[in-house]
């Protein structure tokens, strides 16, 4: 099955988020949007919904911290005990004030950590996988927005995008 899409390329972040706006008024499906750098308001315009990677950092901080706090009462409580400096060895509350930093660091260290490999796999970024990036020149100054149009009046839809500011139309078929 065959489907079109049309790429319109913009010159300026704020002509295109208006555009992204007006085209989101006009009913037409936005399959993605290319940036050389993040926009503000751009994911707003667009109507995605907001993420979720903040629980997921939390979880994994969580995560981290348990695993510290297993870890030390296991390693200098249960299997290794020694006198430190004088520090009794048998308890894990009275060492607590030299366990923290060690659970703050592994707090972050497992939140740092499992959210880059989220992020990797949730966008799909593995690697050695080939750049799908349509059009080179939004990786340097332009922003190509990415419309579908099946089904749709390919002509009316590029008199459209050019009245939003669009500075270049494509209409390509995918096969």
């Amino acid at each position: 099955m065959a489907s079109k899409v049309i790429h319109a390329i913009y010159n300026d972040d704020d002509v295109l988020l208006l555009a992204v706006k007006q085209v989101r008024e006009a009913r037409y499906h936005i399959g993605e949007i290319y940036t050389p750098f993040p926009v503000h308001g751009l994911d707003k315009a667009m109507g995605l919904a907001p993420t979720r990677l903040a629980i997921t950092s939390f979880l994994y901080g969580v995560v981290g911290l348990v695993v510290s706090i297993w870890m030390m009462q296991f390693i200098m409580i249960e299997d290794w005990p020694q006198d430190i400096g004088g520090k009794p060895s048998f308890s894990f509350l009275q060492n607590m004030p030299a366990f923290v930093p060690i659970m703050f660091e592994l707090t972050v260290f497992f939140a740092a950590h499992l959210m880059v490999i989220t992020f990797y796999m949730r966008s799909k970024l593995w690697p050695f996988k080939i750049a799908e990036n349509p059009d080179v020149r939004t990786t340097d100054d332009k922003f190509l927005m990415e419309v579908d149009a099946a089904n749709l009046n390919v002509d009316d839809l590029s008199d459209f995008l050019y009245k939003t500011g669009a500075s270049e139309i494509k209409i390509i078929d995918n096969k």
